[in-house]
């Protein structure tokens, strides 16, 4: 790949490597505090490959300092203190050129510290940080990690000690363990963007309590879960929130980002266990086709069934694959899923794992071993491992079962780097939660436009409708004002109208048509069934002004304070599935949606699933299917199937208001009449913003307001467009064409095949972070032809971009490279960045002619002399006007 630039910049921009790769770390305490000790023991015993200063005590094999001031520049700062004493000890380490900090204890104020020194860190309450493989071990850490490939992101110090504790017995290494305690100044995003680079790191743990920028955070979080697996867990959700609606948001947030949210302390552990080891299949597809192995009946059947009561299918295996695994099985197999070998076939337990593993129609393997009398462990345990690490084949999950004899052979597969559980219901544990990883990546690579509708809504009415609401002195709208929202949008509603009294609502409902429903209109009564504000199948002029008479009276007594605007007749619609959906703001991720059954016992059904805005339709019909609605609007007994596509059409149109107007604060739908013509909104409420707010959806949509048409200089017209997930293939295809000089100049590297992670990163991007423009051809097979691709990734202090460009042979000479370039400058300035930057091999002459002709300015690199680094300006002086 392209090198990384080196973060160098002024003072207040981290150089990254300071803090996760440092070569010189202080530490500077007051040995009255107990942690003092720890972190100077933890530093000293580490066996760290830099050097070690102290200051403000003594200790082994630790350089002691008699100040800050008397330093050689460090890094990175261990900061054991009191309170008072860390902004000046802050200030004094970023004079001697230190970069970041580490703050165990109490800091309240850290954020403000951190600006106003320019010294970045981690904490308050910060369990420290730990980069085994280079012997860093700057933590509250009671083991030492050993190294490997796991990666802890923390803000809790005791779930850290739990989760090194239960690593140390598994034999798991880690890659970081970086806490990030009360998330004052450096949090999630930033480890994030630094693991998401990291080769070494192959998993990452979340402990995750609470967010600073839901963007940031989603943007990273999705960058690192592309070619990862990223697990996350939070404690206390419940607990803030007794309905579980915070809990269930963050996890529509973070299966938008990809990453798989567990909800205890065990399940971490068991996605540990299964993410640190497991290969990730490389198969498409839905990912829940398990197969089950075992050498014995019992665990073989409590393994299906745990995999039947998770969602998942057993998979169906051909009849080509049956005759296979036949071989060795014993009399009688009923030769079906799962496949018992009987209590003498463990020698074969591997082999049969590789061959099911193997099968197309299997997506992850359960292999299940029960101890045998004067069995071969060894043997068997080596057949698993192998199974286990077979390539191009799908992820192979082990129980071995038991504890006194089980136990040393669990270890064993462990520290061979198989996934190992000593009970079938966990190895299936860890099976769904690849499955669900697998599902959440594919979330993650959904990205709706800013308008996914085919129609156009009728904006300009909305944006009527609310300032003449606002200019009454109100943000709560109406029914029937809330209906006219929706309608506005395409969704259809119940036929009504607006009345100020009974007489009017006579002649209404003759317009409309006997029998009617009168409902009380009120923009201060939410719920107008809790104050008799509604009633149903009135079939007479005298049974409408009853109804309305007592309408009156009940809200007059029960709301004497709420405004009464008269009544709204609605045509009596015949019923249908009740749904109820929502358009709310969630505290730590803003806008979200939830879909689920409705009516005036909705809050009691508790059937609610989320998603985040924006959707399309594909994301939708997710959210449809994990509702508890799913299977009653496929139809049973005498109810015919409602029409699902209308009902995913709705919730798309919600979302779409969502982006459109994000001065609303909530806007809900309740009930949403679902039938097999289609579906029908009976009521609904809206609230806006205080004048001047607005809602910030922590999902961007996908930029196609940046989606042009480009003659060349031949006259062919091509489309220049971001790139999306879907042009993997074509950008793979791209690749192939390419000269191995091109490949060269553009990648640093003879690379023959762009493999199939690195495609991903980039096609998938987070476009608050990162652009890449292609070129297309669009073909008479209605596909497309990549012809050339500029691309432009933010650098963490936000300012600056670092660019790269390539375009196809066959376009030599168009000016298609310079249109690219031009516009990712063109992005740049619309995103706040001010410097772009790259690299350049000193012998690509060409390409270092062709950014000097752009503008940049080109000096050859300290680090490397065959290489030049270039930059200039987003905007030229000359571009200016």
């Amino acid at each position: 790949m392209q090198k990384p630039l080196p973060t160098l910049g002024p003072r207040g921009r981290l150089r990254e490597e300071a803090l996760y790769r440092p070569r010189h770390v202080v530490l500077v305490a007051d040995p009255a505090l107990p942690q003092s000790g720890l972190l100077a023991r933890n530093l000293a015993g580490g066996g760290f490959r830099g050097r070690l200063s102290l200051v403000g005590m003594e200790h082994a094999g630790l350089e002691t300092a008699s100040s800050i001031a008397a330093l050689d520049p460090p890094d990175l700062a261990v900061l054991s203190l009191p309170p008072e004493a860390l902004e000046p000890a802050m200030a004094a380490l970023a004079e001697r050129g230190a970069q970041a900090a580490v703050v165990p204890g109490a800091a309240p104020d850290l954020g403000a510290i951190a600006a106003r020194t320019g010294l970045r860190a981690l904490g308050q309450g910060s369990f420290g940080i730990c980069v085994p493989a280079i012997g860093l071990n700057a933590s509250l850490a009671h083991l030492a990690p050993r190294p490997g490939k796991l990666a802890l992101i923390c803000q809790s110090s005791a779930l850290a000690r739990a989760v090194l504790d239960w690593a140390e017995a598994e034999s798991v290494g880690f890659s970081h363990v970086i806490g990030i305690g009360g998330n004052a100044d450096l949090g999630f995003a930033h480890a994030l963007d630094w693991l998401s680079r990291d080769p070494g790191t192959a998993a990452i743990l979340l402990d995750l309590r609470r967010i600073k920028n839901r963007r940031q955070f989603i943007s990273a979080a999705r960058a690192a879960a592309r070619t990862r697996p990223v697990v996350a867990i939070r404690a206390g959700g419940r607990l803030a929130d007794r309905s579980g609606t915070t809990d269930a948001v963050m996890a529509a947030a973070l299966r938008r980002a990809g990453v798989l949210q567990v909800s205890g302390l065990a399940d971490l552990l068991s996605a540990a266990e299964t993410l640190a080891r497991a290969k990730l299949s490389p198969r498409g597809g839905a990912g829940d086709r398990i197969a089950v192995v075992a050498n014995a009946t019992g665990l073989a059947q409590l393994a299906a069934d745990a995999a039947l009561a998770g969602g998942a299918r057993l998979a169906e295996l051909s009849p080509e694959a049956l005759g296979c695994l036949a071989i060795g099985l014993p009399a009688g197999w009923h030769g079906r899923n799962p496949v018992v070998l009987g209590p003498l076939g463990g020698t074969a337990l591997g082999e049969a794992a590789a061959m099911l593993a193997a099968l197309l129609e299997v997506d992850t393997v359960v292999a299940l071993h029960a101890p045998v009398a004067d069995e071969n462990a060894e043997t068997i345990s080596s057949a698993l491992a192998a199974a286990a690490k077979a390539t191009r084949a799908a992820p192979v999950l082990v129980c071995w079962a038991g504890e006194a004899t089980a136990a040393p052979q669990r270890l064993a597969l462990a520290r061979a780097g198989v996934a190992a559980f000593a009970t079938p219901e966990a190895a299936v544990r860890g099976a769904l939660q690849l499955c669900e990883d697998r599902r959440n990546r594919r979330a993650a690579a959904e990205l709706p436009g800013r308008d996914v509708l085919k129609l156009a809504p009728d904006r300009d009415a909305v944006r009527t409708l609310f300032a003449r609401v606002r200019a009454e002195g109100r943000l709560a709208l109406t029914a029937d004002e809330a209906l006219s929202v929706l309608a506005a949008y395409g969704l259809p509603v119940v036929q009504g109208r607006a009345v100020p009294d009974a007489t009017h609502a006579v002649a209404a409902a003759g317009a409309l048509g006997f029998p009617v429903v009168l409902k009380l209109r009120s923009a201060d009564i939410g719920s107008k069934s809790e104050v008799g504000g509604v009633a149903l199948g009135l079939r007479s002029a005298a049974a409408l002004r009853e109804a309305a008479a007592a309408m009156l009276a009940s809200a007059r007594q029960r709301r004497p304070d709420a405004r009464l605007d008269g009544f709204l007749v609605q045509r009596q619609v015949e019923r249908g599935l009740e749904l109820q959906l929502r358009l709310e703001e969630d505290p730590m991720f803003g806008p979200f949606i939830g879909f689920g059954l409705g009516g005036t016992a909705a809050e009691l059904l508790g059937d609610e699933a989320f998603d985040l805005p924006p959707l399309n339709d594909a994301l939708a019909k997710g959210l449809i299917a994990r509702s508890r609605a799913a299977p009653l609007l496929a139809g049973y007994r005498d109810h015919p199937p409602a029409d699902l596509d209308a009902v995913e059409d709705a919730l798309v149109r919600l979302s779409q208001v969502a982006v459109d107007f994000p001065e609303i604060a909530a806007l809900g739908i309740n009930p949403l009449v679902a039938r097999a013509d289609g579906v029908m909104a009976l009521d609904a409420r809206c609230t806006l913003r205080p004048a001047g707010e607005a809602a910030l959806l922590a999902i961007p949509p996908y930029p196609e307001e940046w989606v042009t048409r480009w003659n060349t200089k031949s006259g062919e017209a091509l489309t220049i467009r971001p790139i999306r997930p879907e042009d993997a293939e074509a950008h793979a295809a791209f690749f192939r064409r390419l000269t191995p000089e091109d490949i060269r100049w553009r990648f640093f590297s003879q690379l023959r095949e762009l493999p199939p992670q690195q495609i991903a990163r980039m096609t998938q991007l987070d476009y608050d972070r990162e652009m890449a423009f292609v070129a297309v051809r669009s073909l008479p097979d209605g596909t497309e032809d990549l012809l050339g691709v500029s691309r432009l990734i933010r650098e963490p202090d936000g300012i600056t971009g670092e660019f790269a460009v390539i375009v196809d042979r066959a376009m030599k000479g168009q000016g298609l490279g310079r249109h690219l370039m031009e516009r990712l400058f063109a992005w740049a300035r619309a995103n706040g960045i001010a410097t772009i930057a790259g690299q350049v091999l000193a012998d690509n002459a060409p390409m270092l002619a062709f950014v000097k002709s752009l503008g940049f300015t080109a000096k050859r690199s300290a680090e490397d002399e065959e290489v030049f680094e270039v930059t200039r300006p987003a905007t030229l002086p000359e571009e200016a006007g």
